[in-house]
């Protein structure tokens, strides 16, 4: 999906970019391409983004650590507001205090809104936090070692060590 240039929306009919699509999106690592559709409609000081999309991924269960698929659905919208960019924004300060009323998700008035840049963060912010393949997931067997396992060499010496350690 190509960068969409902001301004550009207001002389599409209803300020409205609707993009059907069905790709891969950059940096995600899906079985299937990614499938659905995305609007952005420009609405005078933000941008209107809604999608509903679909994929299928394969994910790492974290308990037993066997790959499954994943059905990964996203229907969603956010209000990203245009501004122009101040002079304390061009000139980037690492730390700063930030009020409350700041916590939003800003772009130039006159900048470019990527859409698959945008849908990968949205897709990444709902992958599950805790990967299950079942609900009746077990870990593996614990195995434990045997109490006489081969030393390497090269700690050989701390064996010794610990021999007289024991001994004492």
């Amino acid at each position: 999906m190509e960068a969409i240039y902001i301004p550009q929306l207001l002389k599409l009919p209803d300020q409205t970019e609707t993009i059907n699509f069905e790709e891969p999106v950059e940096g995600l690592d899906s079985l299937t391409p990614v499938r659905g559709i995305m609007i952005i409609s420009h609405r005078g000081n933000f941008l209107e983004v809604s999608t509903n999309v679909e994929t299928i991924m394969t994910l790492v269960c974290d308990r037993c650590l066997k790959h499954y698929n994943y059905r990964l659905s996203l229907k969603t919208s956010e209000m990203i507001w245009l501004q122009n960019p101040s002079t304390s924004e061009l000139n980037w300060i690492p730390e700063r205090e930030i009020a409350l009323e700041d916590l939003y998700e800003s772009m130039p008035i006159n900048g470019y809104f990527e859409p698959s840049k945008w849908l990968y963060e949205q897709l990444s912010l709902n992958m599950p936090v805790k990967q299950l393949c079942s609900k009746n997931c077990q870990p593996p067997p614990y195995q434990q070692k045997p109490e006489h396992s081969t030393i390497d060499s090269r700690w050989s010496s701390l064996a010794v060590i610990k021999q007289k350690l024991e001994q004492q």
